[in-house]
């Protein structure tokens, strides 16, 4: 038993003396190894990544042609599904708008027959229109006998009324020549004696009575007086008439024109030209003057002053705020324009103007207003 023990011990060593022996080389060799595994593991790792990039392309271009078919396929049928739809609803549009051109021409042909007939019965009559007409004509003719016979009363009663003016005419001439009618002594001009009958009118100048001498109106002196032309109130009124002149009153020798046209032409009224008469101001400014002319008409207050009443003696003066303080009134503005200290003068005498003063403050507190005060 203890040769074995002995033995087993022996070896152990031998193996551990072994293994000291062999440790540099351990250390070596496992240095060695690790490098090779590393070296190993890169290049498994390089292959890899290469396998697997060619598998992952592969897949994604499979997986894109895939999905490059499945959009052609969907853009064919949506094209398809939108081109049938369309194309449905073209033909549903075309077959609308033909069956409806289809009713419109019906329906005009039912509106043309109707309103034709329509027409015929009630509008446009044929016998109807033919007995107006005849009604018409019969009516022109009533109005042109009608007017024919006025015509003919109107030629009657100016071809009346003309013998009327010839004889009134002849009645005045024969009482105006009524010196003309024969006497028992001597025969006038229209009794020759060598005619049958008398003329008809000395027949005419026997039946007649001689005019009378009228006498003439004198007008008053005063009615030709102008007193009221320069005023312009009324047009001035010019008579016609040709006054006679006195019997001791000779015209004056020339070219002189009537006094009636020198006085029409003298007081002639003005007619202004459309430019003398035109406003040179524009319309919009004219209404603005307007209003302000109108502005300043109108009062401000209420209150009137009524200059010759006692109305206002009896009201109570109400002094401004300025007049009724417990300072009284400043003088500035009043006595004079700037504030004046005698304390502080140096002398008594005022200062020596060297420019030339104003004439218009110089007149102050000397000239006197139209109410009698000072200014």
């Amino acid at each position: 038993m203890a040769a074995a023990s002995g033995g087993r011990e022996g070896g152990s060593m031998a193996a551990l003396a072994r293994l000291q022996a062999r440790l540099s080389g351990l250390r070596e060799e496992y240095f060695r190894r690790n490098r090779a595994v590393d070296e190993d593991r890169k290049i498994e790792y390089k292959a890899a990544v290469k396998i697997q990039s060619w598998f992952r392309g592969c897949r994604v271009r499979a997986y894109l042609r895939y999905l490059n078919k499945m959009v052609i396929f969907i853009q064919k049928w949506w094209r398809g599904y939108r081109s049938r739809r369309y194309f449905g609803k073209l033909v549903e549009t075309a077959y609308f708008i033909m069956k409806m051109n289809f009713y419109n021409e019906m329906a005009v042909r039912i509106q043309k027959r109707w309103r034709g007939y329509y027409v015929r019965k009630y509008i446009h009559n044929y016998y109807a229109l033919k007995k107006y007409l005849e009604a018409i004509s019969v009516n022109n003719e009533i109005v042109r006998s009608e007017l024919q016979d006025y015509k003919e009363m109107k030629e009657n009663e100016e071809k009346r009324k003309d013998l009327e003016k010839k004889e009134k005419e002849e009645k005045y001439q024969a009482r105006k020549m009524h010196y003309l009618l024969s006497t028992e002594q001597i025969a006038g001009i229209y009794n020759s004696p060598f005619r049958k009958s008398p003329d008809p009118m000395e027949l005419l100048l026997r039946k007649s009575k001689p005019l009378s001498h009228r006498q003439q109106q004198r007008k008053s002196p005063f009615d030709y007086e102008l007193y009221d032309w320069p005023t312009c109130k009324r047009p001035p009124t010019f008579s016609t008439a040709q006054p006679l002149p006195p019997t001791g009153r000779q015209k004056p020798q020339g070219p002189f024109r009537d006094t009636t046209e020198v006085l029409r032409q003298r007081y002639k009224p003005l007619e202004p030209t459309l430019r003398v008469a035109a406003s040179i101001s524009p319309p919009l400014e004219k209404a603005r003057e307007e209003m302000k002319r109108e502005e300043w008409r109108n009062r401000i207050h209420d209150n009137e002053f009524l200059p010759f009443s006692s109305y206002h003696k009896n009201q109570k003066y109400d002094p401004s705020i300025h007049r009724s303080g417990k300072y009284g009134q400043e003088t500035y503005g009043i006595k004079h324009f700037r504030e004046v200290q005698p304390k502080k003068w140096v002398a008594d005498k005022d200062f020596q103007t060297v420019l030339p003063p104003i004439v218009l403050f110089e007149k102050f507190g000397k000239t006197y207003s139209r109410a009698g005060q000072i200014v």
